[in-house]
C-alpha cells in the first residue's frame, strides 16, 4: 500500500510540472504579416574633380548681338556677274566663346545670299554689293539660323565695308589720270614729228596733246570702274544682327576645330606707273 502512494506521488509531481516545460505561445488568432523593410534610395555621387555635368536639355545659351564672326570666302563673287539671291558660302576662322565654352568651332559652315550687285559706272559711281548670311551649320551637323553682315574684308584690291554693310569697290581716278596722260604724251610726241616734218614742231606738238587728250578722256568715258571683286579665300568679318539662341546640350564642343586651308586672294593694288614725256 505504501508503495503505491509513492508512485502516485510521484506521477502527481510529474504532471504538475510538466506544463511549465512546455513552450509558450502567444494568443491564438491570425498570425500578423511583418510588412518588408525597404532600403534606403543611395543618394548620388558627388561628381569627380574635373568632369563636367551635362546640360538639362531644353537650356539655351545666347551668343549676343554685336559678336564677331572671322569667315573665308569659298566661292568667288563679282559685281560683272552676280545677281540678287546667288549663293555664297563661308567657313568660320577662329571659333567663338562664350563664358569660357566653344560655342561656335572654327570650320562651321555659314551661307547666305547676294542681296544687291551694281556695277560700276563709266564716270563716276563706285560698285556696289550687299551680302545677307542667314544659316550656320556647325561640325556636329547642328543648323542654326543666323541674321549677320559684313563689318570687314580683305579681298586683295581696293574693296571697304561701310557701316551699313555693302562692300564698296575702289576707285579708278588714278588710273583715270594716267589714262589722259599717256596718252596725251603719245599724241605730243607724234604731233612734234609731225609739225617737225612740216617745220613747225611746236604747233604740231600742240595739236598731238589736244589730240592725245581727247584720246584719253573717250578712253575713260567709255571704260567703267573697277568692279567688286570677292576672289576664292578672301577673308570677311561679320557681325551678329540678331542675338543667337543654341541648344546647350548640342553645343558641347571640346575641341577648337579647324578651318580649311584656302590660299589668299591675289594682291590685285599695283600701281600703274605713269610715264611724263620728259
Amino acid at each position: 500500500m505504501r508503495r503505491y502512494r509513492v508512485s502516485a506521488g510521484c506521477l502527481a509531481a510529474l504532471l504538475w510540472g510538466w506544463p511549465a516545460a512546455w513552450p509558450q505561445q502567444g494568443p491564438t488568432g491570425p498570425a500578423r504579416e511583418t510588412a518588408p523593410q525597404t532600403a534606403p534610395a543611395p543618394s548620388p555621387a558627388p561628381a569627380a574633380s574635373g568632369t563636367t555635368v551635362a546640360p538639362v536639355k531644353g537650356t539655351q545659351i545666347e551668343v549676343p548681338t554685336g559678336t564677331h564672326l572671322p569667315l573665308v570666302l569659298h566661292n568667288g563673287i563679282s559685281t560683272r556677274s552676280a545677281q540678287p539671291g546667288d549663293p555664297v558660302y563661308f567657313e568660320t576662322l577662329f571659333p567663338v566663346t562664350v563664358n569660357g565654352q566653344i560655342v561656335i568651332p572654327a570650320g562651321s559652315y555659314i551661307s547666305g545670299e547676294i542681296t544687291e550687285a551694281k556695277r560700276p559706272g563709266h564716270v563716276k559711281g563706285r560698285g556696289e554689293m550687299m551680302i545677307k548670311l542667314t544659316t550656320m551649320i556647325l561640325p556636329n551637323s547642328y543648323i542654326v539660323n543666323l541674321n549677320a553682315t559684313p563689318s570687314g574684308a580683305s579681298t586683295g584690291g581696293g574693296e571697304t565695308v561701310n557701316s551699313e554693310g555693302k562692300i564698296v569697290g575702289g576707285s579708278s581716278k588714278g588710273a583715270d589720270v594716267g589714262t589722259v596722260i599717256r596718252t596725251t604724251a603719245a599724241g605730243t610726241g607724234i604731233g612734234a614729228g609731225v609739225g617737225a616734218a612740216g617745220g613747225n614742231a611746236g604747233r604740231g606738238a600742240g595739236i598731238g596733246a589736244g589730240v592725245g587728250a581727247l584720246a584719253g578722256l573717250g578712253a575713260v568715258l567709255l571704260t567703267r570702274g573697277p568692279d567688286v571683286e570677292l576672289p576664292r579665300g578672301s577673308t570677311l568679318e561679320a557681325v551678329i544682327d540678331r542675338p543667337i539662341y543654341l541648344d546647350a546640350d548640342k553645343v558641347q564642343f571640346t575641341n577648337p576645330g579647324q578651318a580649311s586651308t584656302l590660299a589668299g586672294p591675289p594682291n590685285r593694288q599695283t600701281a600703274t606707273p605713269i610715264q611724263f614725256p620728259f
